[in-house]
This record gives structure tokens, sequence and C-alpha cells, in this order.
């Protein structure tokens, strides 16, 4: 890879109009604003913007815009892309190769199919021998209903083209410690639950990939800046802050309540989220936004966002 996987990477939402449409500008805006606050880099198509709900059409129209954003301001760009059908997630990651923009590929462990250790580590060889990208692996067992043993994860690690793991088990278990304690120094752990993202930076990731971020990127930025100079103090003083609001973000099925933050912070035109999501209830996002009113803005380096809806 040209540039190391370390640091924030904000996943963004997709911005919807008041009647549903892709709001091109606001999403360039957010793109801008999160990487103006402190983020690393961007991540496209993933859970967090709803990309199994979009078009073809409008999944290429983010791209487009991720794409340069990320070229106007040197900043790493990854994409979701793939399922859990091989050759399906093969021919998505070949698409990726439009974009010369795009540094890696987050692809998930497959889902719902349920396959063996030595299936996961199939597929994955299989795709990094095919991809135009490193990948990054997507493992988070409460979605994909597949928990990979550390064995298995190392064995990704030291398959060539995997740069690296976003890393959701919902804690920081056995397996976990182990990996952090194991892996090649060239294989990238980020955190992929935002609550338990500072314990496995004190435990040496490189990074998170981190949607909390949206509605306070610099307050996550300076997080992993903390632990990556070794400022425990200031680590526990933005993890006490940071972590119930990241709860709350997630106390309704992502991107729900961050949209209705985002939407209640003026950036977005429109909390909308597509079917089979529903917008999240008022009283969740206000817990939220009232969490996120108590963090001391001067840990941000937020920009204000003016909304574009064209």
């Amino acid at each position: 890879m040209e540039r190391s996987l370390r640091g924030l990477y904000v996943p963004l939402i997709t911005p919807f109009t008041e009647e549903g449409d892709l709001a091109p500008g606001v999403l360039e805006a957010l793109a801008h604003d999160v990487i103006d606050s402190g983020a690393a880099g961007l991540v496209a198509l993933a859970t967090t913007g709803e990309a199994a709900t979009l078009t073809a059409a409008e999944r290429h129209a983010v791209l487009d815009i991720c794409a340069r954003v990320c070229r106007q301001r040197g900043a790493t760009l990854i994409a979701g892309a793939g399922s859990n059908d091989t050759a399906g997630t093969v021919a998505a990651l070949r698409e990726l190769a439009t974009w010369p923009e795009v540094t890696a590929a987050l692809t998930v462990v497959p889902y719902y199919t349920r396959p063996t250790q030595e299936g996961v580590i199939a597929h994955f060889a299989r795709l990094a021998a095919d991809s135009p990208v490193p990948l990054i692996v997507y493992n988070i067992p409460y979605r994909t209903g597949t928990s990979l043993s550390v064995q298995t994860l190392l064995r990704l690690a030291g398959t060539p083209g995997i740069a690296g793991v976003k890393h959701a088990v919902g804690g920081v278990d056995h397996d976990t410690v182990l990996l952090m304690a194991s892996a090649p120094g060239d294989f990238a752990v980020l955190a992929g639950d935002d609550e338990f993202a500072s314990p496995l930076l004190a435990l040496g990731a490189a990074g998170a990939i981190c949607a909390s971020a949206l509605v306070c990127t610099g307050a996550f930025a300076d997080l992993i800046d903390a632990w990556h100079r070794g400022d425990a103090g200031r680590a526990r003083d933005l993890t006490r802050r940071l972590a119930p609001l990241s709860a709350a973000l997630f106390a309704e099925p992502n991107p729900a309540v961050i949209k209705g933050a985002l939407h209640a912070q003026g950036r977005i035109p429109s909390p909308a989220v597509r079917l089979p999501l529903l917008p999240a209830h008022r009283d969740t996002v206000s817990a939220a936004t009232s969490l996120l009113s108590q963090i001391d803005r001067t840990a941000t380096r937020g920009v204000a966002v003016t909304i574009e809806a064209g």
C-alpha cells in the first residue's frame, strides 16, 4: 500500500434529501469536514452508508465523490465491497479499479452461509489474489454468524494482499489479546466497535474505523492520537465521554441514530434511512445529542458544514 493504515477512518453515511434522493453536495461537504477535523481517511459504501439499499448508479456516485475529495485532500479512501458470495465479491473488487484513489477494500467475512475457518481462509485468499487493492477483513461475528479464531486471523494476516482487519467482536476477548500480541507489524488491526476502540488502541491497534466519529470527528482523532503518543491520561478522559456517546448512537440499528444526530446538528437535510431500517425514535436521538453537547468542544477540531442538497 502507498500509505499505511493508521489513524481514524470515518465511515460516511449516505445523505438523502427529504424526497429520499441522494444528496451529493451534502456528502461531499461531510467528506471534507471529517478530513478537516483530523480523520486520516474515509470509508465509503460501508454499513453506515446503507450500501445494500443503494442503486448501482448511486454507489458509483458515492465513490466518484469520495474519490474526488480524497484526491484533492491526499486522504486515504477505503471502499466497502463484497458479500457472502466469493465470485460476486471478486467481481465487486475488480470494479474498484475504476477509482484509482481507492487504497483498500473493506470486505466482510461471509455471512449467513457460515463457512468453516478453512472456508473463510480460502475465500479471502481467492479475493486477495484477484483484487486490485489490498483487503481489510471485516470481522464482525454478531452480523456474520461466524467467529474467527486467532489462528485464522493470523493466517489471514500472513496472506499476501491482506493489509489488516476491522476487528469488531463486541469486546476485548482472549483471541483479541492474542491477536494484538502476535500480529505481524505490517498487519493493521483497526478497532471496529466504537465503544471498545479505546481498549483496543491501548493494546496497540493501528487505528479505528468509527461511525460515531461522524458527529465529533476531532474528539475521536484526538483519542487515537493520545493512545499513539502514550498519553493515557488524555485518552482515558476522552474515553469517559466518547464511549457513552457511541453506545447512544448505536442504541438503534446503524445509521439511524447517527443520521438523527447529524440532522439535529444541521449537517444533513433529512434523517431518512431506507427500508428495512426506520428513522430513529426522537428520544433516542435526544439522548445522543445530549451526550454530544456535553463533550468539551475544545477537544474537537470540527468545522461547520453548510447543507447543500444539490
